[in-house]
């Protein structure tokens, strides 16, 4: 998988099994990272969706992995979360979850496409300075809201503005922070990595 993210330019196998052997465990500690996440969640009134730290760490994971392994990491996720693994917020688990009549199902599934997104404008350069990471991950988190409002309303029969109370507007500090949060790390971790590479040059 070729990609010019973060974690892809410091992972550099030298052969095929390698580089086999280097996706399965950036896919495997991803989906790590973004099940643990999940679990970290805080029911809120008036919605049937609590608020996760899963958003975070989904963003953070396409834009240090790239499109290819943050859409491989999130496919993977989902799929062990239905095959029954407790990944899923509270510990959920099951395709029920993912069916058009869960309140989740809809952030899980945008979750897929905007770690892909994200990871894609990774690949482009977008992680390496806040002023473009910010958008990134901003329009990571639109995709998210989009997809989850949609399948929620669609659960529930309930009108746009109805969708918008209970499947988005009690979410937006929280994500503001998080969003904050994912986009600072990216280009801290590339300053990071400047920093030391020029360390090692000079000696």
């Amino acid at each position: 998988m070729s990609s010019t993210a973060l974690v892809p330019s410091l992972v550099r196998p030298s052969n095929r099994v390698a580089a086999l052997a280097a996706d399965v465990v950036l896919v495997a500690l991803g989906v790590a990272v973004i099940g643990l996440s999940a679990q970290i969640s805080i029911p809120l009134p008036h919605t049937p969706v609590p608020l996760t730290g899963q958003t975070f760490a989904v963003l953070l994971v396409g834009g240090a992995y790239g499109a290819s392994r943050g859409f491989a990491t999130m496919a993977v996720y989902l799929l062990v979360g239905a095959l029954g693994v407790g990944v899923f917020a509270g510990h959920g688990s099951g395709w029920d979850v993912l069916r058009f009549t869960s309140a989740t199902g809809g952030y899980l599934v945008g979750m897929l496409v905007a770690a892909t997104v994200v990871g894609w404008l990774a690949d482009r350069g977008w992680d390496r300075k806040v002023s473009r990471s910010i958008p990134a991950m901003v329009l990571g988190n639109v995709i998210i809201y989009a997809f989850g409002a949609t399948w929620l309303a669609h659960a529930f029969d309930l009108t746009a503005a109805q969708a918008w109370n209970a499947g988005v507007k009690d979410f937006l500090p929280g994500d503001a922070i998080k969003i904050l949060l994912a986009a600072g790390l990216l280009p801290a971790g590339w300053w990071t990595v400047d920093k030391v590479k020029a360390f090692f040059d000079r000696h």
